[in-house]
């Protein structure tokens, strides 16, 4: 007698029941862990934007600076020149024009025509000496000096009707050749006196010239021209 086993039916449904409540703690779970992440990952999106809006700063604008452009100015309009050319029949006369040579022109000159002129070179003479070893000295001396002075000398009517007397000294050069130059008063008394002296020395004969070592040179000299009432 073959024995048949049968399943309680009881047994079946709490199987049945266990598997449901395993299957729903796994779907609880399930649904925590991604409410944990979702959770978590917007906690980490809000702390991110405010990390960055912490650091965002703002850029500093600076102006650009173009280069200023130039305007370069057209260039000059160039004036066309018209060239005129005058037609003339074969008929009319055209007046020829001669053109002169230079060659034919030209004067020859003849040198010999002119006389040569020497420029001859100017030169300075030395500065005269104050003291030598032979004095100038007028011709027959010291007296024939007075005396020569005394005879040419013409007293001045202004000064002789006013009193007016003194004696000029009169400075100048007794040259190598013994001519007199360049006598001026450096002591005058009146300018009539003073007239009358320096007409007197420069018409002196030449004087016996001065000497240094032998040789003729120029020589200072001053004479007193004394003029005296009687």
């Amino acid at each position: 007698m073959d024995l048949e086993i049968k399943k309680s039916e009881k047994a079946n449904l709490d199987n049945g029941k266990l598997t449901a409540l395993l299957m729903g703690f796994v779907v609880v779970l399930g649904l925590m862990f991604v409410a944990l992440e979702w959770t978590q990952r917007e906690k980490e999106i809000d702390l991110s934007g405010i990390i960055v809006a912490d650091l965002v700063f703002e850029e500093e604008k600076i102006p650009i600076t173009l280069p200023e452009k130039k305007t370069v100015p057209p260039p000059p309009q160039s004036t066309a020149i018209t060239e005129i050319i005058q037609v003339v029949d074969n008929d009319a006369e055209i007046e020829e024009t001669t053109i002169a040579s230079t060659e034919d022109q030209t004067e020859f000159i003849n040198v010999d025509d002119y006389e040569e002129i020497v420029v001859e070179e100017e030169i300075a003479e030395e500065p005269p000496f104050q003291i030598v070893e032979d004095m100038p000295e007028f011709p027959g001396g010291a007296a024939a000096l007075m005396e020569y002075l005394k005879k040419n000398i013409k007293y001045p009517q202004i000064c002789r009707e006013n009193n007016i007397q003194g004696r000029v000294l009169i400075k100048f050069v007794v040259n190598k050749d013994g001519s007199i130059v360049d006598p001026e008063v450096i002591k005058s008394v009146n300018p009539y006196l003073d007239k009358e002296a320096l007409r007197v020395i420069s018409g002196m004969p030449a004087w016996k010239p001065g000497k240094q070592r032998g040789q003729a040179v120029r020589v200072n000299y001053t004479v007193p021209v004394s003029f005296k009432l009687n």
